[in-house]
This record gives structure tokens, sequence and C-alpha cells, in this order.
């Protein structure tokens, strides 16, 4: 019996081990390289039919809008530049909202929002919400701030087919992300809790009335100087 627990404890270490390699070999190249597709893409584009188009132009973190960004930080992760990965605060107020009956808004920081769209498959169970958990550690530890954002702005999804802001501003609004309005990019940061949902260009009043907020928002953080991570 000793015998076959030490076996056991022997394979269980090696399949941690491997599997931290394993994550480790995936996480830590897309600090410098940019992931040439997402799990959520691969996700959408096996559960489409045959006329499925994806949609995205990378932009480089010096070529994006810096408003654009402000405008994404202010809507779904305002302590985006302080946190280590989670906002405790916000998880405990969705625990200690459970069960009241009240629709809850979800406590994903952006930093858990990519790890879940460049590795995990879409749905909710408690094995991928503990995968996301191990990703979101990887990538604050391994990788800057400024390159999770880079990378959320870039595989962030806008509608059906369309991920990153460059690619929802071409399609939305038919022109470069360089172009668009500082309401035009409250607009698209404001659809982000429900991008199938929601439309920029014709907005719902729910949608025009976060896309105002936000605009405030933004100006109560300090602009986009705020978002320095130098």
């Amino acid at each position: 019996m000793k015998k076959l627990r030490q076996f056991i404890l022997k394979y269980l270490l090696r399949i941690v081990f491997y599997f931290v390699v394993f994550s480790l070999v995936i996480v830590v190249p897309f600090r410098w390289l940019n992931p040439p597709v997402t799990m959520v893409m691969v996700d959408r584009w096996l559960g489409a039919d045959d006329h499925f188009e994806l949609k995205q132009r990378w932009l480089s973190w010096d070529k994006i809008p810096k408003q654009a960004a402000l405008a994404v930080v202010s809507s779904e992760d305002q302590l985006f530049p302080e946190h280590a990965g989670f906002d405790f605060g916000a998880i405990f107020k969705v625990l200690g909202s459970l069960g009241s009956g009240r629709q809850l808004r979800g406590a994903s920081t952006i930093s858990q929002q990519v790890a879940r769209n460049v590795y995990l498959w879409t749905g909710r169970s408690w094995i991928r919400k503990g995968l996301e958990v191990w990703f979101t550690l990887l990538i604050e530890l391994t990788w800057s701030k400024q390159r999770i954002l880079e990378v959320y702005m870039n595989v962030a999804e806008w509608g059906e087919g369309v991920f990153g802001l460059e690619a929802a501003s071409l399609h939305h609004f038919g022109k470069s992300a360089k172009r668009l309005s500082p309401m035009q990019m409250a607009l698209l940061a404001s659809c982000l809790p429900s991008p199938l949902k929601y439309d920029p260009v014709r907005p719902s009043q729910h949608v025009y009335e976060r896309a105002v907020w936000n605009l405030e928002q933004q100006k109560r953080l300090g602009g986009v100087h705020w978002l320095n991570f130098d």
C-alpha cells in the first residue's frame, strides 16, 4: 500500500510538473509575440456556418489610440493598473450577492479576460475557472501591464467574427481606430459586456448612457496620462 501511494504521488507530481512547463511554454513567448489565434476565435469558428469570416487587424501598443484604451479600462476594469490580476473587492461583492435574486455582473478583470479569451474554452465550469486563475497569475507574473492591455485590445470580441479594436472600428464605423471620436470609442467600450448583443452604431438607451458615463469616468481618472505603466 505504501509503494502504491508513493507511485501515485510520483505520478501526480510528474503531471503537475509537465503542466507547469507546458503553461510557461504557451504563456511566456506571448510577452513578445502576438497570439496568432485565440481559443474564443477557434470556438466561434467551429460553431459557425460556412460563411463565417474572422476579422482581426493587430495594432501594436504605439498604434492603439490611448483614449480607446482608457475607454476600455474605464468600462471594464478601473483598478487594472493597480491590481495583481484579481479585483477581490468585486469578487467578494459578487459572492455576497449570491442568492439575492439580483442580476449579477461578473468580477473579471482585464487580465482574467485575456487568460480566458486566449487560452480557455467558452462556457462555465469550476475546472475552467480554476484554469483561468492559473493563467491569470502566469500572465501577471510574466507580462507587463502594458502588454496585457495591448493583447486585450487586439483579442476582445466586438461582434460576430470581429476581434480587436481595429477590426471593430472598420466593421462598425467604417474607419480606422485612430479616426474614431471619443464618443465612438466610449460606445465600443460600452458594448464589451455583451459584444454579440449590443450595437455601437445603433446603441440602445442603456449602451448610450453607459457611453456617457464612460466619458465622465475617463475625466475622473485623469485622462490618458493615467495609463502610464512605466
